[in-house]
């Protein structure tokens, strides 16, 4: 993966479910067809409260943010990974919490669509939407833009490589570690 992941904000509390992030109703949409993955896009923090500033641009139809940042427990709820395939088909590249709920941690990894990075400090209170950060995961830090202040992040070890080959699975195939699937069709 490219070592710096550069954008804007999106900031977000503590506790942010995947009800927020989409709804129940939307799961029924299949992310394996194109036009699944493309509506995921347009829904992505489809559940926020309202009154919450908006997340997908009307233009686009997609983020008019490339990071999150959270606090404690985000993606928190139900194991659903329509969750993290909406975040990223709509552009979403990372998000920066201060923790992850397991499964919703996992589901980044297994599907290579965003990069989850933890980071002790509460950037959360600190950063506001529409902040600029760039996110080294080779020096383990996130520049506030605006200032140029550097702020610790937890190693990513693996992470980035894993996103990067597009998922667990994939990455698996390409650094060997598991054959191809028509050899695994064909055992």
């Amino acid at each position: 993966m490219t070592a710096i992941i550069s954008g804007t904000v999106y900031v977000l509390g503590d506790n942010i479910d995947t009800d927020q992030i989409l709804t129940a109703e939307y799961l029924k949409v299949n992310p394996s067809t194109a036009e699944g993955y493309a509506q995921l896009a347009g829904l992505a923090m489809c559940g926020l409260p309202e009154g919450a500033l908006p997340f997908i641009d009307p233009q686009s139809g997609r983020a008019a943010y490339t990071i999150i940042v959270a606090g404690k427990n985000f993606g928190c709820g139900s194991s659903r990974e329509h969750a993290v395939m909406a975040l990223g088909a709509a552009g979403v590249q990372a998000v920066i919490a201060r923790s992850y709920a397991r499964i919703f941690f996992r589901n980044c990894v297994a599907t290579g669509e965003l990069l989850p990075v933890a980071a002790a400090e509460p950037l959360h209170l600190r950063l506001k939407t529409g902040d600029r950060v760039s996110i080294d995961t080779a020096s383990q830090t996130v520049t506030w833009l605006e200032s140029g202040e550097q702020i610790a992040i937890d190693p990513v070890g693996e992470l980035a490589n894993i996103i990067n080959a597009g998922g667990l699975f994939a990455y698996a195939r390409a650094s060997g570690r598991m054959g191809s699937e028509q050899a695994i069709a064909d055992s």
